[in-house]
């Protein structure tokens, strides 16, 4: 159940804190006067998707809080334990935060999640019903998801079936096409193929190679510099007079000496000493490498051979040596599926047949599930239209066969006949507000019943209502709320005259900006935002006193 919402800086509210109630909660004002806003608030917080033209002009972040009563509900803890999150004494609190340059957050119990997490949840709690779902239950595809819902886990769990099958057969038939290829076609990639893996295969090319060919390529290419360079520098390290050996010799000589009077000076000696025997090392490693380097015209070509090699294969088939073997495993994996298709085409068949039948044989059991749930969910809505003073109407929900896919192979349709004698009509061709909302009502309710929330919400259900239609969705709703908070927008006073709890919302100005307000109303005040619905500009005595025989209904009598 909702206990309260808590809306910062959102769209036109600045701050407003609303309590709920159990039963049947309304909420009515003038047309224009925000109820559709705090309704949005609510579907914010809920997970629906957040757009920056919700924050208020001037503030910087919009941010809704909603907290739940969920105390005794298993499911719903079980829910959270599956995501890591828990409840504080049966009491759930979900933020969501806007922020006016775009980005949003969303937390649960003072913890962030994933708005995908967030509308898992809300999901979950509350069911809203707005305007816009007429048109959704005008459209015949959603009418197979209702039923399905309606059927319960047998029926989820076999549609869930039908879906992997489905997928299975789909994923035999792309490879089974893939090798069917035209012959030449298959011929032509198998040249090609064999080529590249050949091609490759032959170069025995290594991991790091072309590095270790370059630097290679380098000394030979100049292996007379090198010489050269390497021999003046050992020459001016330790060969003529003169050289970096005979000025740090005597550099040693004079420091041993002036050591042997001041021994602070012991540690100067023993670093010169350590540098002359470097610089000795240093030109003994240069001589030597002065007399190995070898100039081989003969191996110079060999990798300048190999380099181009390398240059041609990267060309073809990678920027790298390892991209280039990486590219020759896919050509020989592709080679070899190749040279299997022939032995894999009657395997093949042999599979699509068995996965076949595995997809028939679930689409026909989900279609008998689903055609003994049509008869159950007709019953339901029947009783619930009875209910709602169309006794006389037959309502069906039609399962008929369709091209099979991964909901199976039913296409469901609701339809009616609202007056005896008719024949069943598409539900789309009812041309009364009043009965597409009742049916709406009726099929709600039959869900309700069937698996019902916490927590219902109608915006304006009562669109294109009045009179008798008015009365009789007055009682459904009340009736309704005797197993769920129902939370209902109305401009119908005959339903908020049956509620529980009455909440007035109205747009007033504050300085030089507009806000929205909302308060509950006493019994008193109840009295005359009634008659204002009654009798809009023009309230009179006798519009009063309807007011308040409407109240006397039971079970509106609290404010």
């Amino acid at each position: 159940m909702l206990r309260s919402l808590s809306i910062r800086n959102f769209a036109l509210i600045d701050r407003l804190d609303v309590e709920f109630a159990p039963g049947l909660n309304v909420l009515t004002g003038e047309t224009g006067a925000g109820k559709s806003i705090v309704l949005d608030a609510l579907n914010l917080v809920l997970g629906e998707r957040a757009d920056p033209a919700m924050v208020r002009a001037g503030a910087d972040r919009a941010v809704v809080d909603g907290l739940f009563d969920i105390s005794g509900s298993e499911a719903m803890l079980a829910l959270l334990d599956s995501m890591g999150l828990s409840a504080d004494e049966g009491e759930l609190l979900l933020t969501r935060e806007v922020q006016a340059g775009g980005k949003s957050s969303a937390r649960v119990g003072g913890r962030p999640v994933s708005v995908a997490q967030l509308r898992q949840i809300g999901d979950a709690l509350v069911d809203l019903h707005g305007q816009h779902e007429h048109q959704s239950l005008l459209s015949v595809p959603r009418h197979l998801d209702i039923l399905d819902e309606w059927g319960g886990q047998r029926v989820t769990d076999a549609r869930s079936a039908c879906a992997e099958a489905f997928a299975a057969l789909r994923e035999l038939e792309r490879e089974k096409a893939s090798i069917e290829t035209d012959a030449r076609e298959r011929a032509r990639l198998i040249d090609l193929l064999s080529f590249q893996v050949r091609e490759i295969e032959e170069a025995s090319l290594t991991p790091g190679e072309e590095a270790e060919l370059q630097s290679a390529h380098r000394v030979l290419a100049n292996a007379q510099r090198l010489t050269e360079l390497a021999a003046q520098a050992a020459t001016a390290l330790a060969g003529d007079e003169g050289s970096v050996l005979d000025g740090l010799t005597a550099a040693l000589r004079a420091a041993q000496e002036a050591a042997a009077l001041d021994e602070r000076l012991n540690t100067v000696a023993q670093a010169l000493t350590s540098a002359r025997y470097d610089i000795e090392e240093a030109s003994r490693d240069l001589s030597r490498y002065a007399d190995a380097v070898e100039a081989s015209p003969e191996k110079l070509a060999q990798i300048e051979e190999r380099l181009e090699i390398l240059r041609v294969l990267k060309r073809k088939y990678g920027d790298t040596v390892e991209e280039i073997l990486a590219h020759g495993r896919q050509a020989s994996d592709r080679l070899a599926a190749l040279e299997r298709a022939e032995e894999r085409g009657p395997e093949l068949d042999a599979l699509v047949t068995e996965a076949r039948a595995r997809f028939e044989a679930c689409c026909t059991e989900l279609t008998a599930l689903r055609q003994e749930a049509a008869s159950r969910f007709a019953a339901a809505v029947g009783r619930e239209l009875a209910d709602l003073a169309m006794e006389r109407t037959r309502f069906e929900a039609l399962v008929e066969p369709a091209e099979p896919g991964h909901r199976g192979a039913d296409r469901v349709e609701f339809v009616i006949a609202p007056n005896p004698g008719e024949p069943l009509r598409p539900l789309a061709r009812i041309a009364s507000g009043g009965e597409i909302s009742r049916v709406m009502l009726a099929i709600k309710s039959a869900m309700a019943r069937r698996d019902p929330l916490p927590t219902m919400v109608f915006d304006e259900i009562d669109a294109g209502v009045g009179g008798r239609t008015a009365s009789v969705l007055a009682e459904k709703l009340a009736a309704l709320a005797e197993s769920a908070q129902v939370i209902c927008i109305t401009h119908l006073a005959q339903i908020a005259g049956r509620a529980h709890y009455h909440l007035q919302v109205e747009k007033v100005v504050q300085g030089e900006r507009t806000v929205v307000r909302m308060a509950a109303l006493a019994p008193e005040e109840r009295v005359g935002e009634l008659a204002r619905m009654l009798g809009g500009a023009s309230v009179t005595e006798a519009v009063v006193q309807t007011a308040r025989e409407l109240l006397t209904s039971p079970p509106g009598a609290a404010g």
